[in-house]
Formats: C-alpha cells, structure tokens, sequence
C-alpha cells in the first residue's frame, strides 16, 4: 500500500525503483576496495556461500527467484503448514524428553514440566535409558492421561510399554477416543542406530489397533534423527525420512489398512539446527514432499504431515555449554516458525549427563518465550513470501527427493541401510563436514572460537548407560575433535598442575600485534594451550629472557606484514636459541629463519593444535 500525503503525492515519488544491476555496480566497488576485482555476475557470485548439499545461498534475493506457488495453509502441498490455522491458536505443543530410569523421579520431573508450560511428554522406557516398564504408572502418578498426551520411546520393549499404556488409559477412565500421543514405533530407526534388522510386526500390529480404537493415538514414529546424528546434511536427513514414511505405508496398506488410515499412523521427527532458515526451509520442504508422496499413492488429502522437531545434539558443545541455550533458542524459532507441531528444546547441559531441574526450566521456558513474549506462534508461516525462504525450502527438497529415489532405486530404506549405502553418505557428509570444523570454517563458539580455558567445568549426574547401538550408525558431534583435545590439556593440568603453554612474542606496538595475538590466542586455547602475552611486546634483545620466565616450550610471533619483515628473523632466532622447540608465526606461510609453521585463517587447526600437544609430550 502506498501512503499518500495531504496534497497526494507518494513520498517515494522522487526516489526510482533500483535496477538489480545499480545494486550488483555497487557491490563491485567494494570488492575491488578489498582487492577483487570482478564484474557482473561474479560479483555477487563472490559473496555467495555454499552450504550443505551443495546448496548456495546469495547475498540479495528479488522477485527473479520466485519459487514454484506453494499453496495455502492447511492445504496441498501443505508447504505453508499442515493446518490451516497453523499455531495460531494454542502456539505449539512444547515437548519434554525424558531420560530417567527412576519412576519417582520421573514422576517428579514430569509434574514439574506439566506446571509449568510443558504440553506433552515424551518417555524412554525400558532398556539400560529409560524407566522400567512396570515403573510407568508410578512415573505417571498425577498426570491427567487425557489432557497430556504421552509419546513412547521403548525400543525393544514396544509391545510390553503399549500395553502398559492402554492399560493406564482404561484404568484411570480415559476414553479411547480422548487419547493422545504416540506409541512411537520405529523398527527401521531403531535398525538405523542399532545394526539389527528392522522387526516391523509389532509395528504393523499397533497400527492396526490404534486405528480401530484409538483415533487420536499414533503408533509409528518416522525418527530422522539417526541420520542427523550420525552426520547427514539435511538432504539426506529429508530422503531417509522418506524412504522410512514410504516403507511403513507399505507395510500398513499390505495389513490392510488404507493409505489415508496409514499416514494417520505416522508422526514425522526431524532435527532443528541454529541455522534458523536451514531449519525453516526443512520443514517446509518436507511438507512438500510428503504431500507428493501422499498424492502419488492416491490419497492427497492425507499428506498432511505430523511433525515433531527437537533441538540438534550434533550441535550441542560439553565446553562453555551456556551457549547452547542460545543455539537451542534459535532452533527453536527455526521450528516454531517452520511450522512443527511439536518442539522439543533439549537442555543446555544434554551433552553432560542427566539435566538438572534448572536447565529442564530453561528448555521448557525457551519454547514459552518465543511464543508468549514474542508472539511466533500467531502468525501463521511468517517465512511464507521470503523469497530466500521459498527459494531455500524448493532446492532443498529437490535435494531430499534425489536422495530419497536413490535410496528407492537400492531396494528401500532397510535395503540401503543394510548395504551401508546409507552409511557411507552420511560419512562422506561428515568426513567434509570435519573438515569444515577443524579449518574453523563453521566455528562452534565457546570451543574453536572464543574458548575459555579458566571455565569450571559443569557437573551433571551421568546419564543411564547407553544401549548397545555399536552395529549401527554412528553419533557424531560438532565438538568432538576440539573436545579430544581439550582432554588431553585437562589431563596435563591433573598431572602437572598447568596446563601446557605457548609464548606469544608480540613485536611492535599493540596497533601492529593486536589483531594476529588475539588470533593466536583464540587458535592455541582451542587445544587447550595456555597463551602467555607478557610482556605485551618484545624485540631481540628482550625476547629470550621472556621466553624463559614464561615457562612455554613453543613460540609464536604475532605482529605486521611490514614488522615482520624487519624483526622476525631475529626474534625467531633469539627464541630458539633460548630453548624454544617449536617456531609459529601468525600469518600467511612465507620465508623467515627459524620459522616452523604458520597459523592462518583456514588453516587444519585440528591439525597443527595435535602436533603441538605431541610435541610437548601431552598425552
């Protein structure tokens, strides 16, 4: 709407539209400033990223990247939301795992949740993880079953937890009709994270029953996490998933049930990341691709997909693990505002142990803010529109959808995961991904970038032995490389007292050194490496002696191009001479004496922080 000023005339009058190329012309001035000089296209090719799945995203969006029409609300291609309404009214359903092995204090947490924002829970049961079977009703003393609906997680022990379920429904009046949740069946996630062969009888059996008895009870989880977990991008997360939705919709219809009775059997779950727009883009796209597969099987209306997102462990650090409550605010936004039905924020210590009741308010409070305070849930798909969104959301599903045929064309998803056909894509993705991480091209705050070695470390009770899952896909995690580094400085500290160190030998004024001595400190602290900056700067005269009084074996010279060439040979020299075993310098590799290695951004930190600790004989 244009708004017109009391004699009539549009405000923006003066002001012409701008063409796409004034804006590319001017991109090209800045980067000719920063020593790029290109023309055009290449111009804004210069400020694009490549994701993962080989996707790109650019720096300016227009109208020219329109994407195919997606639909309304509540309606094929349900790209825009599985209702109609979307979260508008009730916000969404604010899912709370739990992880404990003991009723009472099962019982105990889930009271607590359930009082204070929590809508539905979501229970390991059985197992070495999760609450006996014959703990449940104890675990569920208090719980109104047919306000709270109840999502399983039994593995193995479906068929007993199911039994105990309904059992409690029908002991404490409810309604077959009033029950909710799900039974969370999964036998192809479950061969995915264990290595066995996918069982899907018992799977098939409580379909068959939900959908004669308990209309609002859903027996089949489709779990894309294992896939996440184990390092796939969110292509390869978006395939499985279909290919697992896909397999169970023929084992369902093969029972007998039909394809509108068998998609109502089925919840989807998915990862949420601190890539907000990844993670909107996500589950947009698998909207599209479940209608799609919906409408190929002849029952269009039923591709409404149910979705539930959780918070991504890969991401969640067990160094400086506060920042996690910003990565999981920001999944949680991507979620909320993608569309899920269900959210399940992990707390920020999940990586540590068992959560405590203060982190368990965070996660539960997290969901409560976005949606109280600032209002997500009331519109309905804000990101609908976004030209970036929707451009986003069609490449992406034009990703999943290659993958999922390809997992079709290798016999299905227990076919492929059989072959390790699954496996090997996701460790391809991982192994790249790595690379990423150790070049600090994908930074995880608190751990590669900005890590704070005087933390005291949190302490959590450590969480139930894990079933065996050693046959199966593997758990990866974001900080895994840092945190193996970590350990080792740790355990140098326990035995030694300190930690190991690096002297920084600063040369010049601190408007030369500053920027490449933080950098050095940032890079050496990652790896657990203590960095000594004092005196703030040395020359060759003074350099020996600090070296000395530091107590560091290794050194690196932090300054200017320009210094660097007057001093550093001499400097280097001097260092070495007063014992230094090993020479850094902070800048692009070039041509000094006495000048081992050079750390620079992009360079293997990984690499160069493991070969220090070797060689300062830290195990």
């Amino acid at each position: 709407m244009t708004v017109l000023p009391a004699d009539g005339l549009s405000l923006a009058a003066e002001f012409p539209d701008p063409a796409h190329e004034q804006w590319q012309s001017l991109v090209e001035g800045v980067l000719r400033k920063s020593g790029k000089d290109v023309a055009g296209s290449a111009a804004e090719e210069a400020l694009s990223t490549t994701v993962e799945d080989g996707l790109i995203t650019r720096p300016l969006y227009t109208s020219r990247d329109d994407a195919p029409d997606a639909g309304f609300p509540g309606f094929a291609p349900f790209t825009r939301g599985s209702k109609a309404e979307g979260n508008a009214a009730n916000g969404w359903d604010v899912r709370q795992r739990h992880s404990l092995t003991d009723p009472a204090k099962l019982n105990e947490a889930v009271l607590a949740d359930l009082e204070n924002g929590v809508t539905s829970l979501w229970l390991t049961v059985g197992g070495a993880t999760g609450v006996p079977v014959s703990g449940l009703a104890r675990a569920l003393d208090g719980v109104y079953l047919d306000l709270a609906p109840v999502v399983l997680d039994a593995g193995s022990e479906l068929d007993a937890a199911a039994m105990e379920l309904l059992r409690l429904y029908e002991e404490r009046g409810v309604a077959p009709g009033s029950a909710r949740g799900s039974l969370g069946a999964d036998p192809l996630g479950r061969a995915a994270r264990s290595g066995g062969a996918p069982e899907p009888a018992a799977a098939v059996h409580w379909a068959e029953r939900c959908a004669k008895e308990y209309p609002g009870l859903r027996a089949l989880t489709v779990d894309a996490l294992p896939y996440h977990e184990a390092g796939g991008s969110a292509a390869q997360e978006l395939g499985s998933s279909l290919a697992t939705g896909v397999a169970y919709l023929r084992a369902l219809t093969g029972a007998g049930l039909s394809v509108e009775a068998a998609c109502a059997q089925l919840e989807f779950r998915y990862a949420a990341t601190a890539d907000q727009f990844l993670t909107m883009a996500k589950l947009r796209a698998a909207r599209r691709l479940w209608a799609r597969v919906a409408e190929v099987c002849g029952a269009a209306g039923a591709g409404a997909q149910r979705q539930h997102a959780v918070t991504s462990s890969v991401m969640m650090t067990r160094r400086d693990p506060w920042v996690n409550m910003l990565r999981t605010t920001l999944a949680c936004l991507g979620a909320g505002v993608g569309g899920a039905d269900s959210v399940t924020v992990l707390p920020f210590d999940h990586a540590l142990g068992l959560p405590d009741a203060f982190a368990r308010r965070i996660a539960r409070n997290t969901s409560t803010i976005l949606m109280e305070e600032s209002h997500l849930a009331r519109v309905i798909d804000p990101a609908g529109g976004s030209w970036y969104v929707e451009r986003l959301t069609t490449e992406l599903a034009d990703a999943a959808w290659a993958f999922f045929q390809e997992i079709e064309r290798a016999g299905g998803q227990a076919a492929a995961l059989g072959s390790g056909l699954i496996g090997e894509r996701l460790a391809a993705t991982w192994a790249a991904r790595s690379k990423d991480l150790a070049r600090r091209k994908e930074p995880v705050t608190g751990v590669s970038e900005f890590p704070h070695l005087a933390e005291r470390p949190v302490e959590r009770e450590a969480a139930p032995g894990a079933d065996d899952t050693s046959g199966g896909l593997p758990t990866v995690r974001r900080d895994e490389a840092f945190e193996a580094l970590r350990a080792r400085s740790d355990a140098h500290l326990a035995a030694t007292g300190r930690r190991p160190r690096v002297f920084l030998a600063a040369l010049g004024p601190a408007s030369a050194h500053t920027t490449r001595a933080t950098f050095a400190s940032n890079l050496f602290q990652a790896g657990g490496i203590e960095p000594v900056h004092d005196p703030a700067s040395v020359d060759a005269s003074t350099a020996a002696d600090a070296f000395v009084t530091s107590g560091a074996t290794v050194a690196c010279l932090c300054s200017s191009d320009a210094l660097y060439a007057e001093q550093a040979g001499a400097v280097a020299s001097a260092l070495r001479a007063a014992g230094a075993q090993r020479m850094f310098l902070a800048g692009r590799p070039a041509e000094y004496p006495d000048v081992d290695e050079y750390v620079f951004a992009g360079c293997d930190v990984v690499a160069v922080l493991s070969s220090v600790l070797d060689r300062m004989g830290v195990a």
